[in-house]
């Protein structure tokens, strides 16, 4: 049985998915991932779970077409990534990124940051102020849009990265330990945030985190070792 499509309904709609992906670095010396299967259901919540180093953030690169496995597919929706033909669709419009060290531009304000994916977009400017005010309103962070960001704190940076990753409405986001940075209190608010946006919204969430406790509020929890899927099981 193929672990970490276990317990996947024949219904349910698999809308990112990873076939006998390989990847190494260094001329094959150091291998990360190691022939992983993976199908994100549409709608549902995954985290992937794991100490640093098996792979995890490797395997979000690959699903986000951020990087190519030496041997494999990728495919989203069905259509396999390709980086010459459809790569810059797939991240401007399908899939929208949130980081550990939330990867902002510290001299420019929290509005001009979140406003970037959609000047790539090509998104009508009346159409991404209004984004942002909603996206503000909801992260709290309405009264800190024209503050650079060096003068936020760690939580609202975390927020505003995630205002920027939905800026273009993604039906995927891949957030990679988008607490891993944050204090105790923080990072729970940030979690909780993150899954009430992503179930209004009806995102598809895939997370990496060797936080358990936060994987299992997710739907589907899948276990990362050495380069593997290990198990599989419902978190919730």
């Amino acid at each position: 049985m193929n672990l970490s499509t276990m317990q996947v309904s024949s219904r349910d709609r698999i809308v990112l998915r990873a076939e006998d992906v390989w990847k190494s670095y260094d001329d094959g010396a150091i291998a990360v991932l190691k022939g992983v299967n993976f199908e994100a259901i549409e709608g549902k919540t995954t985290a992937l779970c794991g100490p640093s180093g098996c792979g995890k953030s490797t395997l979000l690169h690959l699903l986000g077409g951020l990087d190519s496995p030496d041997r494999g597919r990728v495919t989203v929706y069905g259509v396999e990534i390709d980086r010459k033909f459809n790569l810059l669709r797939l991240l401007r419009h399908e899939v929208g990124f949130v980081f550990q060290l939330h990867n902002l531009i510290p001299d420019l304000t929290l509005e001009e940051n979140c406003l970037i994916p959609t000047v790539a977009a090509g998104t009508d400017r009346r159409i991404a102020q209004a984004r942002l005010r909603q996206l503000a309103d909801r992260t709290g962070l309405t009264h800190r849009l024209g503050q650079r960001i060096q003068k936020l704190s760690g939580g609202e940076r975390q927020r505003t990265a995630l205002c920027r990753a939905l800026m273009n409405k993604p039906k995927i986001l891949l957030a990679d330990e988008p607490t891993g940075s944050l204090d105790e209190g923080s990072s729970a608010t940030v979690f909780e945030l993150l899954l009430e946006i992503v179930a209004s919204e009806g995102v598809t969430l895939v997370m990496a985190t060797h936080d358990r406790s936060l994987a299992e509020r997710c739907d589907r929890l899948l276990e990362m070792r050495d380069g593997r899927i290990h198990e599989a099981e419902n978190a919730r």
